[in-house]
C-alpha cells in the first residue's frame, strides 16, 4: 500500500515537469518558423544581377516565389511555361547528334598477337687460357713484331757471348774496357732510339728498351761477376737506369718499352749467376726493379708491367727458397719479404686508381689475392717452427686488411677493392686461430661461426640460424670446458690458447648481442651481452690467477675491471644501452672489495703496485664517467655517486696504516679514517659544483641523497668513535682537544650546518634542536667517561660503567646540565628548554636512587647526592616554576 502512495505521489509530480517540457519545445519550434519565413521573404525581396546582359535578355522571367506560412498568400494557379524558340544548332551539337545515330560500336577484342623480336643470346667471352694465347699471339703479331723478337734474341745473344768469351779467355782486352764498350754501344743505342722515337715509334721504343736491360745487365755483371764497382755504386747506377727507363715509358707511353725493360731487368741476373748465392744483392737489384714498377704504376695503369714483376719476383724468390733458404738466413731475408709485399700491395691501389670512371670497380684479382697468399705461404715456410709467431702474423695481416677496407670501402672508385681486402681480413682473422691455439682450442672458432649465423639469421628473419647460432656457441662453451685439463699448461699469459679461446667466446656473445639489438629486439641481446661478459670476466680472471703473484692479484683485477667499465661506457657513448652503464656502474662497486682486499694483502691500498692500479682506475674512470654524461639514463647518476663514495673509503684505508705505521694512538688513527668523510662532506656543503663534474647539473638531482650517505656515514662512525677509548700518543690526551673527540665535534658541526641551511630533508630539519640537543648530551657523557678513564685510570671496559668514579662524574655533569636547562628555559621563557631540564633532573634522580645508592659507602657517592642536592637548591632558587607560556618571557616577580 505504501509503495501505492508513493508512486502515485510521483506520478503527480511528472506531470507538471512534462507538461513545462512540451510547452518549452513549442515555443522553440515557433521561433525557427518565424526565423524560416524572415529569411525566405529576403530572399524573394533581394533583387538578382545580371551575369551576362545577353542572356539576362533572352531569359524568362522566374515564377513569384510565395511563402505558404503568410495568411494573405493567394492559392498557387498551374499555368503552362511558354517553350523556348529553338536556337540554331552549332557544330558540335550536329557532331553530337550524329555520335548518337550512328550505331555502337562494337567491344574492343583482342590485339592481334605480333612476332616477337629475335633477340640473340649475349657472346660469349674468351675464357682463361683463350686469353693467355690472344695475348701472345698479339705480342707477336702487332707492333713491329721483328723489332721486339730481334732485341730479346740480341740480349740474349750477347749475354751468352759475353760469358763464353769470358769462360774461353778469348777477350785478352780488359774486362773494363769491354765492359765500358757494351755500355757506351748500348747508350749509343738508347740516344738513337730517343732520336727515331717520332718517325718509327715502334722501333724506337723496342730499341730503348733493348739498350736498357743491355746497360742493366752490364751494371750487374761488373759488379757481381768482376767487382768492378762497389755494391752502392752499383745500385746507384741500377737505380738511375730504371728510374730512367720508367721515365722514358711514361713520357712515351709505351708499356712494350716498360715491359721490356724489366723483362731484361729480371733476367740478367739469371743469365750471370754464378751460383755464388749472394741472396742480398740479388734482393736488393729486383727491389729497385720493383720500385720503378711501382714509380710507373703511379702514372700508367699498365697490367702486364705489374704481373711480370710480381711473376718474376715471387717466382724466383720461391724458388730461391726451396733451394738455398735456411734459418741463419731469416735476417737478411725478412726485410726484403716485407718489401716485395709492400710493393704489389700498393700496386694494385694505383691500377684501381687509375682506372677510368666507367670501370671504377675494376680490380687487379691476381695481385690483390695473390700477393697476400703467396707472401703468406713463403712466410710460413720461414716460421714453420714457431706457430705463434705465424698466428700474430696473421693476425697482423688481418688488421693490416681491415685498415685498408675501412678507407676505401666508402670510395666509390675503390669500393670493390675494399670489399676484396675484407673478405682477406676476415681470411687472415680465422687464420690465426688454429695457428695460435692447440686443436682443443680451435673449436672455439666456431663460436664466432655461431654469431655469423645468428646476424645471418635477423638479417634474413629467419629463426633457424639464429637457434643455429645459439648451439654453436654453447657447443664451442662446452669444448672448452672440457678442455679445463690443459687449462694449467699454459706457459704464456695472454698469448695461450685459454685465453684466446675464452676471447673468442665473449667476442661472439658481445657480437650476437650487437646483432639483437641492432634489431630492436633487447631480451636477447641482454642474455648474449651478460654471456659475454661472464666469459671476458672468467678469462681476464683465469689469467691473472694463473700469471700474477698473490700479492698483486686484487692490483691486477682492479685494472680488469678499471678497463672493462671503461670499454663499455665507450661503447654506450657510440651505442647507447643500459646495459652498458650498468656495467660500467658494477666495476665502481667491485672497487670496493678490491680495496679492502689491497688492505689485507699489503696493508694499504696503494702499496705494491697498487699506485699504479689506482692511477689507471682514476683514469678511465673520470673518462667513463665523462663517456655517460651524454645519455639520458639515471645509471650514470648513480655510478658518479659511487665514485665520490668510493675514493673517502681507500683514501680512509691508506690514512689508518699511516697511523698505525707512525705509532699513533687509537684517537690519531680513527680521526685519520674519518678524515677524508669530513672532507668529502664539507665540500658537499660549500662546493657542490666540484662534485658535480663530470655529469653537471644531472647530479644536482642526486645531492640530497649524496649527503644523507656522508651524514649517514659520519654518524654510524661517530657512535663508534663513542665505544673507542681514544688515546692521544704521542701527545697528552686533553679533553675536547683530543684527536678522537675533536673529529666528533667536527662532525657536530657539519650536521649543524646542514640542518640549518636547508639541504637536510624536511623530517631531520623539523627536529634538528631535539637531535643535535641528544648528540650533544651524547658527546659530554663520552667526555666525561674518557675523561674518568684517562685522568682517573679507570680501565676501559665494562668495569667503567660500574666505577664509583665514573656514576659520580655522570652525576654532576648531567646535573649541571639540568640546572642550566631548567634556570635558562625560565629564565628566557622557554618551556621547552626548561621542561628538558626538568626531565635531565628526573633521569638524574633516578639514577641516585637506583644506581649510585650503592657507592654511598664512599666519598664520592656521597659527593654525588650531595652535589644534586645542592644544584636542586639552586634551581628552586632561580627558577621555581615552569614559563606560565610557551616561547613566552616571564614577568618578573615582585
Amino acid at each position: 500500500m505504501e509503495a501505492l502512495i508513493v508512486l502515485a505521489v510521483l506520478l503527480l509530480l511528472a506531470v507538471p515537469v512534462l507538461l513545462i517540457v512540451a510547452l518549452v519545445m513549442i515555443s522553440g519550434l515557433r521561433r525557427r518558423v518565424a526565423a524560416l519565413e524572415e529569411a525566405q521573404a529576403g530572399t524573394v525581396a533581394a533583387p538578382v544581377e545580371p551575369v551576362v546582359a545577353d542572356w539576362q535578355a533572352r531569359a524568362p522571367a522566374p515564377p513569384p516565389i510565395v511563402s505558404p506560412f503568410r495568411a494573405d498568400a493567394p492559392a498557387p494557379v498551374d499555368e503552362p511555361e511558354p517553350e523556348p524558340a529553338p536556337a540554331p544548332a552549332t557544330q558540335p551539337e550536329r557532331l553530337a547528334a550524329a555520335a548518337r545515330a550512328a550505331p555502337p560500336p562494337l567491344p574492343p577484342g583482342p590485339p592481334p598477337a605480333r612476332p616477337e623480336p629475335f633477340v640473340p643470346p649475349p657472346p660469349r667471352g674468351p675464357d682463361l687460357g683463350e686469353r693467355i694465347v690472344g695475348t701472345i699471339k698479339a705480342w707477336f703479331t702487332e707492333g713491329n713484331v721483328p723489332v721486339k723478337i730481334g732485341m730479346l734474341v740480341l740480349l740474349a745473344g750477347v749475354a751468352a757471348l759475353l760469358k763464353y768469351a769470358s769462360d774461353q779467355g778469348w777477350l785478352n782486352a780488359p774486362i773494363e774496357l769491354r765492359l765500358a764498350a757494351i755500355a757506351a754501344g748500348a747508350l749509343a743505342g738508347l740516344v738513337f732510339g730517343w732520336v727515331q722515337r717520332e718517325r718509327r715509334r715502334m722501333f724506337a721504343l723496342a730499341l730503348q728498351g733493348g739498350a736498357i736491360g743491355i746497360l742493366l745487365l752490364t751494371i750487374f755483371a761488373a759488379f757481381k761477376r768482376y767487382e768492378l764497382i762497389e755494391p752502392g755504386i752499383a745500385f746507384a747506377m741500377s737505380i738511375v737506369l730504371i728510374a730512367g727507363m720508367g721515365v722514358l715509358a711514361v713520357v712515351q707511353n709505351s708499356r712494350t718499352l716498360a715491359v721490356l725493360g724489366i723483362l731484361a731487368g729480371f733476367m740478367a741476373p739469371i743469365w750471370l749467376s754464378t751460383g755464388s748465392g749472394n741472396h742480398v744483392a740479388l734482393f736488393s737489384y729486383y727491389a729497385v726493379l720493383n720500385a720503378a714498377i711501382l714509380a710507373i704504376a703511379w702514372w700508367r695503369p699498365w697490367r702486364a708491367l705489374n704481373l711480370l714483376g710480381f711473376a718474376f719476383t715471387f717466382g724466383i724468390g720461391t724458388a730461391w727458397g726451396v733451394l738455398q733458404y735456411n734459418a741463419d738466413k731469416f735476417n737478411s731475408t725478412e726485410p726484403f719479404l716485407l718489401l716485395f709485399f709492400a710493393f704489389y700491395l700498393l700496386i694494385p691501389i694505383l691500377y684501381a686508381r687509375r682506372q677510368p670512371a666507367e670501370q671504377r670497380d675494376l680490380v687487379d684479382g691476381s695481385l690483390v689475392f695473390g700477393t697476400p697468399l703467396i707472401a703468406f705461404s713463403l712466410q710460413a715456410g720461414m716460421l714453420h717452427d714457431d706457430r705463434l709467431l705465424l698466428a700474430l702474423c696473421s693476425v697482423g695481416l688481418a688488421a693490416l686488411y681491415a685498415g685498408l677496407a675501412w678507407a676505401l670501402i666508402k670510395r666509390a672508385r675503390y669500393t670493390a677493392l675494399g670489399q676484396s681486402h675484407a673478405v682477406l681480413a676476415v681470411g687472415f682473422a680465422t687464420l690465426a686461430v688454429p695457428l695460435a691455439l692447440s686443436a682443443r682450442a680451435t673449436a672455439s672458432v666456431f663460436a664466432l661461426e655461431g654469431a655469423a649465423l645468428v646476424w645471418l639469421g635477423l638479417r634474413q628473419s629467419r629463426l633457424l640460424p639464429q637457434i643455429a647460432g645459439a648451439l654453436l656457441q654453447l657447443g664451442a662453451a662446452f669444448g672448452f670446458v672440457v678442455g679445463a685439463d690443459y687449462w694449467l699448461q699454459d706457459a704464456t699469459a695472454i698469448a695461450n690458447p685459454t685465453f684466446m679461446s675464452g676471447l673468442l667466446l665473449a667476442s661472439a656473445g658481445f657480437a650476437s648481442a650487437f646483432s639483437y639489438r641492432r634489431s630492436g629486439r633487447d631480451a636477447p641481446a641482454i642474455v648474449y651481452y651478460l654471456w659475454g661478459l661472464l666469459w671476458w670476466l672468467g678469462t681476464a680472471s683465469h689469467e691473472v690467477s694463473r700469471f700474477v703473484a698473490w700479492g698483486s692479484r686484487p692490483d691486477a683485477l682492479l685494472i680488469l675491471v678499471a678497463v672493462t667499465g671503461w670499454i663499455a661506457a665507450e661503447t654506450q657513448r657510440r651505442f647507447p644501452a643500459r646495459a652498458l652503464v650498468l656495467t660500467t656502474l658494477a666495476m665502481l662497486l667491485c672497487a670496493f672489495p678490491l680495496a679492502l682486499w689491497q688492505a689485507d694483502v699489503h696493508r694499504q691500498p696503494f702499496a705494491g703496485y697498487g699506485a699504479l692500479a689506482w692511477a689507471v682506475f682514476a683514469v678511465v674512470g673520470v673518462r667513463s664517467l665523462w663517456c655517460l654524461r651524454g645519455g639520458q639514463d639515471r645509471t650514470a647518476v648513480v655510478a658518479q655517486f659511487v665514485w665520490w663514495l668510493l675514493w673517502p673509503t681507500v683514501v680512509s684505508l691508506t690514512a689508518s696504516w699511516l697511523a698505525d705505521r707512525f705509532e699513533l694512538a687509537e684517537g690519531w688513527a680513527l680521526a685519520a679514517m674519518l678524515l677524508p668523510w669530513l672532507v668529502v662532506t664539507a665540500i658537499s656543503l660549500q662546493r657542490w659544483h666540484w662534485l658535480s663534474v663530470p655529469l653537471g647539473e644531472r647530479f644536482d638531482a642526486a645531492r640530497p641523497a649524496v649527503q644523507c650517505t656522508l651524514f649517514a656515514v659520519l654518524g654510524l662512525a661517530w657512535v663508534g668513535f663513542l665505544f673507542a677509548r681514544g688515546g692521544a700518543a704521542p701527545l697528552p690526551w686533553i679533553p675536547l682537544l683530543n684527536p678522537l673527540e675533536l673529529i666528533q665535534l667536527a662532525v657536530l658541526a657539519l650536521l649543524a650546518r646542514w640542518l640549518w641551511r636547508g639541504q637536510a630533508p624536511v623530517a631531520l630539519q623539523a627536529r634538528r634542536v631535539p637531535l643535535l640537543a641528544l648528540a650533544g648530551f651524547v658527546a659530554l657523557t663520552s667526555i666525561t667517561l674518557h675523561a674518568v678513564h684517562h685522568w682517573g685510570g679507570v680501565p676501559w671496559n665494562e668495569r667503567l660503567w660500574s666505577s664509583t668514579l665514573a656514576q659520580t662524574s655522570l652525576t654532576v655533569v648531567w646535573s649541571v646540565l639540568g640546572v642550566i636547562s631548567w634556570v635558562w628555559g625560565s629564565r628566557r621563557g622557554q618551556r621547552a628548554l626548561w621542561l628538558v631540564g626538568a626531565v635531565l633532573m628526573g633521569v638524574v634522580l633516578a639514577k641516585l636512587v637506583l644506581i649510585d645508592r650503592q657507592h654511598l659507602g664512599n666519598l664520592l657517592g656521597i659527593a654525588s647526592f650531595i652535589a644534586y642536592g645542592l644544584l636542586c637548591t639552586v634551581v628552586g632558587y632561580l627558577a621555581p616554576a615552569p614559563p606560565r607560556a610557551p616561547d613566552a618571557t616571564l614577568e618578573p616577580q615582585p
